[in-house]
């Protein structure tokens, strides 16, 4: 199965796994989007994350998610994919969203990697933001 937009996937993944209350979620891996699973990783959104398979064509990464609580109330409240293949959204180091106030997580792609808002903000540098995490 080909998929036009592989990160709005990965979001939809984990915002599927979220609401079905799932410990964990797999998809297909790449680079970029094990890059993204461990800023998340940083911010606190999600518990581990580890890519599986021995050829590059078949790995999988999957996502442990993170639940609080005594009724398992998930970390993540929401997801919103932001940039798309049809109309890329970037922004320099002044006008880096701040998501829901600070207590959000803004994930982009810098020269310097795949970084969080906050991060990108300390060193001064902008680029392609890719998603929204509350």
């Amino acid at each position: 199965m080909s998929v036009s937009d592989p990160m709005s996937d990965m979001l939809t993944r984990i915002r599927n796994a979220n609401k079905a209350k799932r410990p964990e979620v797999s998809m297909p891996s790449s680079r970029m989007k094990a890059a993204v699973a461990e800023v998340m990783k940083s911010a606190g959104f999600i518990e581990s994350c580890r890519v599986e398979g021995e050829t590059t064509y078949k790995k999988t990464l999957t996502l442990v998610l993170k639940y609080q609580g005594k009724n398992k109330q998930p970390v993540i409240e929401g997801v919103k994919g932001i940039s798309k293949p049809s109309c890329r959204v970037y922004v320099n180091s002044q006008k880096i969203p701040r998501v829901m106030g600070g207590l959000g997580l803004a994930i982009l792609s810098t020269p310097q990697g795949i970084m969080s808002g906050k991060a990108a903000r300390k060193q001064n540098v902008g680029g392609e933001v890719i998603c929204h995490m509350w």
